[in-house]
């Protein structure tokens, strides 16, 4: 199943997020349901298929960071809203000239603690790990810790323990702690799939949010050589 998915984005360097996850899927990394919807009507039937409240994104082999032309839209809540959406992410298509594959519609995820799990391919080192505070906060505290994979399980705990922020993961005032056995073995997975699939030169997921129980991967961004 993977050689067909990584192969599907060799040329244009990259894999599109419905790709990118399903390829976390693969490696049993946790990923929602999502929908890749061609048509309004299509984007509404998702809706009720998945439930409402929903995230729609666009879906450009043009396009690799959404959220630079606004084409992430969150909060759904009903039919209306989908064909508004729908309508926005062809409106941005249209204004700004590129090709489109479709909306990726998708439940929105609950909120939780945002973190981020990253990998790319050293020259030197091979392939490397990350993790950190997620989503803004990556760019703002940049309190991240690597690993050369491939990393052990002991490793993907000390990856979560070194952070500055690792009492937002065990739970401070009253909150629940994250499951951090499921995000080790996230790390480790994607640690397994850094190593075997060596057209992967950078991997991003940001955010994956943890909760009391399990985690889940809300965008995925996959970089090809």
């Amino acid at each position: 199943m993977t050689p067909g998915l990584i192969q599907a984005g060799i040329e244009r360097g990259w894999l599109l997020e419905p790709e990118a996850k399903e390829l976390c899927r693969a490696y049993g990394l946790p990923v929602g349901e999502w929908r890749l919807a061609k048509t309004v009507e299509e984007a509404k039937a998702a809706a009720e298929e998945l439930g409402y409240p929903l995230v729609m994104k666009i879906v450009s082999p043009d396009v690799i960071h959404k959220s630079d032309v606004g084409g992430v839209i969150l909060g759904i809540k009903d039919a209306d809203g989908v064909s508004e959406a729908f309508g926005r992410i062809t409106g941005i298509r249209d204004s700004i000239g590129f090709r489109l594959e479709g909306a990726l519609v998708e439940k929105m995820a609950p909120p939780g603690i945002e973190t981020i799990i990253g990998a790319k391919r050293d020259p030197q080192f091979g392939p490397v790990l990350l993790f950190g505070l997620g989503g803004v906060f990556v760019e703002v505290f940049k309190d991240v810790s690597f690993r050369v994979a491939p990393i052990t399980l002991d490793d993907a705990t000390d990856m979560m323990t070194e952070l500055k922020a690792y009492p937002l993961l065990k739970g401070i005032r009253g909150k629940k702690p994250s499951d951090m056995d499921a995000l080790g073995d996230a790390l480790m997975k994607v640690s397994g799939m850094m190593m075997k699939e060596d057209a992967i030169m950078e991997l991003d997921l940001n955010p994956t949010i943890a909760y009391e129980r399990g985690c889940r991967i809300v965008d995925a961004r996959v970089i090809l050589k």
